[in-house]
């Protein structure tokens, strides 16, 4: 189930990235997405408080006015309510589903994944709460099967399908609680929000500039193209024989009706524990390898590794014996055994003039130094018939088994962020290789969520530690194509090769003459 959910994301992912680019691909960036729409429910439903009447006769009248009488702007500001809403219902789910298909909801990250489960509630409710507000016939069809859901708990004192019952029995009080109630959850929702962010570092909330534009724009379109309208008015003195429902946020309502709200609570509940536990399940949880370890007499407290942790499991103190030093120190419980930590640490250089190359920081399992030694004996037995390349990939993105020859050699590891770019320089200065490629997970969808972000800035003298001016550029290329993109990185790279052996033949000629 979870390997066919994955192919299905991978090549919407392709194809989104085809369509709007890696940069502005919506797969990448849907908890933004979510964030973004959340700003315009709150924004446009101030707009609405501001003319919303909250009576039982007023609350229809007034949405009438807003939606046929300026429906210039108010018509616009209703439909680009309505429409966020429910766009960020589908970016939710979608977000939840995809973090689940790419296996990022266990370990470390159980705490996002947790925490995110009581958002569904909060956003169902505040959604749900919105269509009472309306109070036409499908708000008198969700009331009633509210009542009854409610009522079936045991914990319900007064029965709230009494308030129902006619047209008599219902107060205007009700929509002060529901106008009170739609304002509550929605706070409550943006507060776990920002709690279900609050262990990742540089967290994205607003998705690309473009992606935002466009994403206006078609929603503009679309109301001015199909507004959101109210349906005929609600009357509890008549039984509702037919209604239209909003199958985003209402679909549990079609259950109430069939199933009954025993059945309905059983499946509801049931699904959000298991979402709950899923974390800690033995056949689901994603294997992971020994956290980082810090070196006292190798780090010297520059914070590199501070600033790169994705999950904010690096922190810092007073060193152990050098005075006036600080030194890193790592949270177990929060490391997720990538390795960017030990490629921004500065020790990890193949040019320090040391017997042994140890970091201030590492990964057991995977040591710069092992990394070193894994990369001279890989290109020690390269053939130089043509242009030798070591490709450094990742062990969530593109699969390099097959790539390997006579002339490439290939690395994968946890991330590949955990190169140094002091290696790519030694590579190519010691004359190992005369290319380096370096390959991982799609751009803007990094398994670990900053791996590929912070190489890029890294080679682009952005961010430390650099990629010196010395190294020639035509002789180093970043590839971010994921696992879908894997028969592509085969064909770059032997693009790359022959591009080598061009400038080869160049230079012979140039010598020649």
């Amino acid at each position: 189930m979870k390997s066919l959910l994955k192919k299905g994301f991978n090549a919407l992912d392709s194809l989104f990235s085809k369509v709007f680019t890696p940069a502005w691909n919506p797969m990448y960036q849907l908890g933004a997405l979510s964030f973004f729409y959340f700003w315009i429910v709150a924004i446009t439903g101030v707009y609405l408080f501001i003319f919303f009447e909250t009576s039982i006769t007023g609350a229809h009248a007034s949405m009438e006015y807003i939606s046929v009488e300026q429906w210039y702007l108010g018509g616009i500001m209703r439909s680009f309510h309505r429409y966020a809403s429910a766009a960020m219902g589908v970016c939710v789910t979608l977000h939840l589903v995809r973090e689940y298909a790419m296996d990022r909801y266990s370990g470390v990250r159980w705490f996002s994944w947790v925490s995110g489960i009581p958002l569904l509630w909060l956003l169902f409710a505040s959604s749900i709460g919105g269509y009472w507000l309306v109070w036409d016939i499908q708000a008198q069809y969700i009331a009633l099967l509210t009542a009854q859901w409610f009522d079936w708990l045991p914990i319900m004192v007064d029965p709230m399908a009494s308030n129902f019952l006619n047209e008599a029995a219902l107060s205007d009080r009700f929509f002060s609680l529901l106008v009170f109630l739609h304002i509550g959850i929605p706070l409550s929702l943006l507060l776990g929000m920002f709690i279900h962010i609050k262990r990742i570092t540089g967290a994205r909330t607003n998705p690309a500039k473009g992606l935002a534009a466009g994403t206006l724009l078609a929603m503009l379109v679309l109301s001015l193209w199909q507004p959101a309208m109210s349906q005929a008015p609600a009357n509890l003195d008549m039984t509702i024989t037919e209604v239209g429902l909003d199958w985003i946020f209402l679909n549990p309502y079609t259950l109430i009706g069939s199933w009954g709200p025993g059945q309905t609570w059983a499946l509801l509940v049931g699904l959000s524990s298991f979402l709950t536990i899923i974390p800690w399940l033995p056949s689901k949880r994603e294997k992971q390898t020994p956290v980082a370890v810090v070196d006292p007499e190798n780090c010297n407290g520059c914070g590199w590794c501070l600033a790169d942790c994705p999950y904010e499991a690096v922190t810092m103190k007073v060193h152990d014996y050098k005075k006036g030093h600080q030194q890193s120190v790592v949270d177990p419980d929060l490391c997720i055994s990538c390795g960017i930590c030990a490629g921004a640490c500065p020790s990890s250089s193949p040019f320090r003039h040391v017997d042994e190359l140890t970091t201030g920081i590492s990964i057991p399992g995977f040591h710069i130094k092992e990394l070193l030694s894994l990369t001279e004996n890989k290109l020690h037995g390269l053939s130089t018939d043509k242009p030798r390349i070591m490709v450094y990939g990742c062990d969530h993105g593109s699969v390099l088994d097959d790539m390997a020859s006579t002339n490439i050699a290939t690395i994968s590891m946890p991330c590949t962020a955990l190169v140094p770019p002091a290696f790519i320089d030694y590579v190519l200065r010691k004359d190992l290789a005369d290319g380096v490629m370096i390959s991982g997970c799609c751009e803007g969808d990094c398994h670990y969520r900053l791996g590929n972000e912070w190489m890029n800035q890294r080679f682009s003298k952005e961010r430390m530690p650099i990629l010196r001016t010395r190294v020639p550029r035509d002789k180093v290329r970043l590839r971010w194509l994921g696992v879908q993109g894997t028969k592509q990185l085969g064909r770059e790279v032997a693009e790359f090769q022959a591009h080598l052996e061009e400038e080869q033949l160049d230079f012979v000629e140039l010598s020649n003459e």
